[in-house]
């Protein structure tokens, strides 16, 4: 469970949330991403993602599942990045994903609605990942990828950037 899951003594207290009117039936939407070397296309799926659900929980991919998931190292470590987009007023919890099955967080979570960027839309994996929630009764939604700002641009750029400081130094 994250901090706010444990802060109000669970996710089912959500519901009758004052913030939220006391209703029962809330839209707990779950965006999940590395959060790594921040930018504006981080911030736009995730103020959509809060447009379109009560609760927005935000996943942040730890160090070890983006190494073991996408070969890749963070720059920035975990629980730095976790603090940045908890810091996100529309971002109301963060949780931690350790594991790279996205249906061991919504165990964790509770949430109601998945957001995924629509590269993943129409392709086997997003079949797929559409399938296994709609078992429990989750709606996968898609938004526009983010072309111009990508994480993979910014990661080529700092690392030409880095590779020409250490051959200047050589």
């Amino acid at each position: 469970m994250s901090v706010l899951g444990n802060a109000l003594g669970g996710w089912d207290q959500w519901a009758g949330h004052e913030r939220f009117g006391g209703a029962m039936t809330q839209r707990i939407g779950y965006a999940a991403g590395a959060f790594d070397v921040f930018h504006i296309g981080h911030l736009q799926i995730l103020r959509r993602a809060r447009e379109h659900c009560d609760i927005l929980i935000a996943g942040v991919v730890s160090d070890e599942m983006l190494l073991r998931t996408k070969g890749i190292s963070s720059f920035i470590p975990t629980e730095e990045r976790a603090e940045i987009v908890r810091h996100i007023d529309f971002v109301d919890d963060v949780h931690i994903e350790r594991v790279p099955d996205k249906l061991d967080a919504w165990r964790e979570v509770g949430f109601t609605h998945f957001f995924k960027g629509d590269d993943w839309r129409d392709t086997e994996k997003g079949r797929a990942l559409e399938k296994r929630f709609a078992d429990v009764g989750v709606e996968v939604v898609y938004f526009p990828y983010t072309a111009h700002t990508s994480s993979t641009q910014l990661r080529r750029a700092l690392s030409a950037a880095a590779d020409r400081g250490r051959a200047a130094t050589a």
